[in-house]
């Protein structure tokens, strides 16, 4: 289920159930609605959710880049992802967002996604211009149908060669080491590799 919408990881589990494709609409949005009135008492009861390292420094740095608009873009319905971030005090930190509740579709995120920082800014965002970060080849996926500069991290599911195997533009282990991982995102080491090439 990694990397998919809560709305896609919804109609599957209804599917393999055994529901009528035609009875999925009304009873996902049910099954959403009690996931959601659940999680976030089990959210703040369990001991396990914890936030891999270098993620807040991250956050914080590209929250303060003026040529950075930091967006969260995930599969999770928008409740269920303002409920995560709460839980570790990173909301703030995003101007924007695209989330499962807006499409079942992964790839349609990033289009969401780039025309709320559109509607926000004045601002086309094109192409690399454009960074998805996750950590699963989904992540990947549905930032190279929009044309994205990709980054993966294995810090979920996936180990670093089955991420690579996927050919994101960037991967990396975590995000303990940031100022790599802050090139990858602002370009430089791309600049860098393109200027070797001429």
């Amino acid at each position: 289920m990694a990397g998919k919408t809560d709305p896609q990881i919804v109609r599957e589990l209804l599917l393999r159930g055994g529901c009528a494709p035609e009875s999925i609409a009304p009873l996902s949005a049910e099954v959403l609605r009690l996931y959601l009135e659940r999680f976030g008492p089990a959210l703040s009861a369990s001991p396990r959710p914890r936030l891999f390292p270098g993620v807040r420094e991250l956050l914080v740095r590209l929250a303060d880049a003026p040529e950075v608009l930091l967006g969260l873009l995930t599969g999770n319905v928008a409740d269920g992802a303002a409920l995560k971030l709460d839980r570790f005090g990173l909301k703030s930190h995003f101007r924007l967002g695209a989330f499962g509740s807006d499409s079942a579709d992964r790839r349609a995120l990033v289009p969401i996604a780039v025309e709320r920082a559109h509607e926000l800014t004045g601002r086309r965002y094109v192409g690399r211009s454009v960074v998805v970060i996750g950590d699963t080849p989904l992540d990947i996926d549905c930032g190279r149908v929009a044309g994205a500069t990709t980054i993966a991290v294995a810090t979920g599911p996936y180990s670093l060669a089955e991420l690579e195997s996927h050919s994101p533009h960037a991967l990396f282990p975590d995000f303990t080491a940031i100022e790599p991982v802050m090139a990858a995102i602002l370009g430089n080491g791309r600049r860098a590799a393109e200027r070797s090439e001429r």
